[in-house]
């Protein structure tokens, strides 16, 4: 008895850590991408400045990092594709969660997750991103990861399996693999299936019993994490973004809420992104675009937009550095562009240099590049460019950053690192 009371005290503890002290989901909490409160974050490191630990990786992976307290969670792929001279067997492949302490950067457990179906092979546009580019998720109790056709595997904090699903294995006519994350809301883990499963599903988070299951062929091609939208009578919605819709659905049920077409074709990567009055989908493919919605409805289209990185809402606008370098500011209630740049300091092409998203904290953006480093922008209309920051990694960094109030969390193909005075 006394163990139980202990264990259901521990979780209950968990549950209500302070959010400042969790960044706990791919663009950190609600998918906001933002941190207020981040002056004790130093602008500017290196090697030999600011660098409080660095800690080398078992292998590469495009997903970010998340943290809860003093863990932090990170996956990885080994065995095949790590090396595009050289890919391997494809029957080698494997997929790791690793548990590092966030004070130290030491590895307090890794988690391998068995190769449960036969994955795309590593070619074409497989290659930029690899086979862990879905970031986990964690409530403070279990840390949830989803990895493609080989399912969503819940672990306990101190790494031990609690549940396994499977969510499908088919492949998108791309052949691309996965790219979206999972996402917590209530009781529920959400994930888009979209690759394997076309279907959205939604797993109880405790037992992994199955909840609800959308499907749609509409949903082959969409990368995008769905994201969560607070509405004015207390209850949320969720949102998904597809080549030629955007959808509206109850978290809870799955029941579509409503459904609005958009000339959006091709495949759509990025992530929503929404405030209390409007949501904003990007990308598509050749044709790629912007869109304001609300109530149900276009309320305007823009011609600028990025394929990958997801943008951010801060105070009535839009900021997103793009795939392509261009540093853009964007009216959020009319879609009118305020700034367009190109990012000075850029080292080779332009194309593609972008995958990370960009994050705020307090009165600074921050985008990831994947070859030329960290840029640092001022969060005004103007996006004043004040800062770049390297390290001596050669490596692609597409993982978008995970903010804490006094560090800043990166992770390349190699290495996890820890920004902190």
């Amino acid at each position: 008895m006394k163990r139980l009371i202990s264990v259901s005290l521990g979780l209950v503890l968990s549950t209500f850590i302070s959010k400042a002290n969790s960044w706990p989901q791919f663009r950190g909490e609600g998918g906001a991408a933002t941190l207020k409160e981040a002056q004790a974050i130093p602008m500017d490191w290196s090697e030999t400045t600011h660098l409080k630990w660095k800690t080398a990786l078992p292998g590469p992976g495009s997903s970010s990092p998340v943290f809860w307290d003093d863990r932090i969670f990170v996956t990885c792929y080994v065995g095949y594709g790590t090396d595009p001279k050289e890919p391997g067997n494809p029957e080698d492949l494997g997929r790791q969660l690793l548990c590092l302490k966030r004070s130290s950067g030491k590895i307090l457990w890794k988690r391998s997750i068995e190769l449960k179906n036969p994955e795309d092979d590593y070619r074409g546009y497989i290659m930029e991103h690899g086979y862990a580019s879905s970031s986990p998720v964690t409530d403070g109790v279990n840390v949830y990861a989803f990895v493609g056709k080989s399912g969503v595997h819940a672990f306990d904090m101190e790494g031990q399996p609690v549940w396994s699903k499977q969510v499908g294995k088919q492949s998108a006519n791309r052949r691309w693999g996965s790219g979206a994350s999972p996402i917590l809301h209530a009781d529920l883990l959400i994930v888009n299936a979209a690759d394997e499963g076309r279907a959205l599903i939604a797993f109880d988070k405790t037992t992994g019993e199955e909840r609800w299951r959308k499907e749609s062929k509409a949903l082959e091609l969409a990368y995008g994490t769905p994201v969560l939208r607070d509405q004015k009578d207390g209850s949320s919605e969720l949102m998904i973004a597809m080549p030629g819709e955007v959808w509206s659905l109850s978290p809870l049920s799955g029941e579509v809420l409503w459904t609005v077409p958009t000339e959006m074709p091709g495949n759509v990567c990025p992530t929503m992104v929404t405030t209390s009055e409007m949501a904003f989908a990007f990308g598509g493919y050749p044709k790629k675009i912007s869109l304001g919605i609300r109530d149900g409805k276009v309320v305007w289209t823009g011609k600028s937009t990025t394929y990958v990185p997801t943008p951010l809402e801060y105070d009535g606008h839009l900021y997103w550095v793009n795939d392509d370098a261009e540093a853009i500011c964007m009216n959020a209630e009319t879609g009118e562009l305020v700034t367009k740049q190109k990012v000075e300091g850029l080292v080779g092409s332009k194309k593609r240099s972008f995958y990370a998203s960009m994050v705020r904290a307090g009165d600074k953006l921050i985008a990831v590049s994947r070859k030329s480093g960290v840029f640092i922008f001022e969060a005004s209309p103007e996006m004043k460019q004040v800062g770049q920051n390297r390290f001596e990694d050669s490596s692609d960094f597409n993982a978008t950053p995970a903010l804490a109030e006094d560090a800043l969390y990166l992770r390349s193909n190699r290495f996890i690192y820890a920004v902190a005075k």
